[in-house]
């Protein structure tokens, strides 16, 4: 028997159904604010990534499904959303144009890390990118926006944010962070000292525990910002909290990719974990242009569809369509043909087995159809159907012949 590769699971029967749900709302939600669907190749050049992401992440130094393929290109398959979009917005050339523009992007995502629950190798993300908009209300409206999404799923959350600063005020604090590193970079992990030489804000993203104690004495971003990035944090907060939307300021959260600027905020949920992210992203104004665009503003967010799926429940299931069934095969030719006009505008489940009506009763509700039709001895002799609305229990009989007239 062959099985799934690790970290890797089917998408079948309620986990399906949930993940249904959870793209249609945020569909629904991500159109009310604009946006419009763009979906980009699952394979790119590994060099995208390389140089989005950036090599000091893991996702480029250790969990990219790298490969060369029989043309010899340097390919991989996606790790995560952003960078696909923000080359397609410059392959379009939508970077010449003096507008915005605004996507939301849904499909599946390839990490080569340890599976473990809700953190799968091939999962799925939901996102939103929005070019074009430097203002933070932009920022605030995608922070809103997913609020809304999980609002609507019935998800709770804790909102973090942070400023990661810009040019002009990142290099000035990137030197006291790496004059602070070099007294304790000997009591850092492996992983935090080579980030010390390739990106060093990236160690106060550490998780180690032992690293998390020696950084709480660290320069933190929040101290250290410009007069325009700390205008703009503080309006984000008070737009946060004219709302009544509640958030923690976080110095320590960086997220987990090198292309961020300014705003970085994470959805965090602790019912899968401690302190989980379920959500996350955050401005990103340098990344067009560093992929050979012309310089533009962007934003945007991704959620882990994985990660929600334990926190998500399905709301009661309607009873739609309809169930046709026979006692006999002459019975069965007959209902072919109705369901055949039925299926241009309901759910039509036909059952092909000749059974009696208390077996077909049972079987329309399984299906959770909203209706029965049903022929037998009598029905097939008469050229007619028997109907039941399985919600009111009312019942008539019609002419076959008269069908597009009666329903």
């Amino acid at each position: 028997m062959i099985n799934p590769l690790r970290g890797m699971k089917d998408l079948a029967f309620e986990d399906s159904q949930k993940f249904v749900h959870i793209v249609t709302t945020a569909i629904k939600i991500a159109r009310n604010y604009g946006y419009s669907y763009i979906e980009t190749p699952i394979l790119e050049e590994t060099a995208l990534f390389k140089r989005s992401v950036g090599e000091s992440s893991d996702i480029v130094g250790k969990e990219m499904y790298q490969f060369q393929d029989k043309g010899d290109n340097d390919v991989c398959m996606r790790p995560e959303g952003t960078a696909g979009i923000v080359r397609a917005f410059i392959s379009n050339k939508l970077d010449r144009q003096d507008s915005n523009y605004r996507f939301y992007y849904y499909g599946p995502m390839f990490r080569y890390e340890r599976p473990q629950k809700g953190r799968l190798r091939s999962f799925h993300q939901f996102g939103c990118e929005s070019f074009g908009e430097a203002s933070v209300y932009e920022d605030f409206t995608i922070i809103c926006m997913i609020k809304d999404i999980f609002d609507s799923l019935n998800i709770g959350f804790t909102l973090k944010i942070n400023s990661l600063g810009c040019k002009d005020c990142m290099p000035a604090y990137r030197e006291k962070l790496i004059a602070f590193l070099g007294n304790i970079k000997n009591e850092l992990c492996e992983d935090c000292n080579r980030r010390i030489d390739t990106n060093p804000i990236r160690v106060l993203d550490c998780k180690t525990e032992k690293c998390q104690s020696m950084l709480s004495g660290s320069p933190k971003l929040l101290d250290n910002l410009c007069e325009v990035c700390d205008s703009d944090f503080e309006k984000l907060k008070l737009l946060l909290e004219n709302m009544g939307i509640k958030y923690e300021c976080d110095s320590n959260l960086v997220r987990g990719l090198d292309y961020y600027n300014k705003t970085a905020f994470e959805f965090v949920s602790n019912e899968i974990g401690s302190q989980s992210a379920i959500a996350g992203g955050g401005r990103y104004d340098r990344l067009v242009e560093f992929l050979d665009g012309k310089p533009t503003p962007a934003v945007g967010f991704a959620l882990g569809i994985e990660r929600i799926m334990d926190l998500v429940i399905l709301p009661e299931p309607k009873r739609e369509g309809y169930y046709l069934g026979s006692m006999n095969e002459d019975g069965i030719h007959k209902l072919l043909e109705v369901a055949n006009f039925l299926r241009k505008n309901h759910k039509v489940t036909l059952e092909y087995k000749s059974k009696s009506l208390k077996s077909h009763l049972k079987s329309a509700d399984r299906a959770e159809a909203k209706s029965i039709i049903f022929i037998g001895d009598d029905e097939l002799a008469n050229e007619t159907l028997w109907i039941k609305d399985l919600e009111t229990k009312e019942e008539k009989i019609i002419k076959i012949d008269s069908i597009e007239s009666s329903l």
